[in-house]
């Protein structure tokens, strides 16, 4: 059962990086839709602006918070605890 729970496990690991990689690319890409709508001007860029602001930036944050959600649950089934010192890291952190 752990051999499969490790294989599930690797498995949303790579979804879920995948998935912010993409979102991160995606919400990059919004600054050239502002920057052309800068340059292009009058009711055009206010069309793109609009448009990305209501229609592509709410699809980005869906995604954003599923794919978080999505990767709190892998850490969930892997164990993992993130930002969390061991007793170990705190000590050797304290003797450099």
């Amino acid at each position: 059962m752990k051999a499969k729970l490790q294989n599930v496990v690797k498995v949303f690991k790579l979804i879920f990086g995948y998935g912010i990689m993409l979102v991160l690319f995606a919400g990059g890409l919004t600054f050239f839709g502002y920057l052309a709508a800068l340059l292009i001007g009058g009711e055009t860029a206010t069309a793109i602006c609009t448009w990305i602001y209501k229609s592509f930036i709410p699809v980005m944050i869906y995604a954003s918070t599923i794919l978080i959600l999505f990767g709190l649950l892998t850490m969930y089934l892997a164990g993992e605890k993130a930002l969390t010192p061991e007793k170990k890291d705190a000590q050797h952190e304290g003797e450099k």
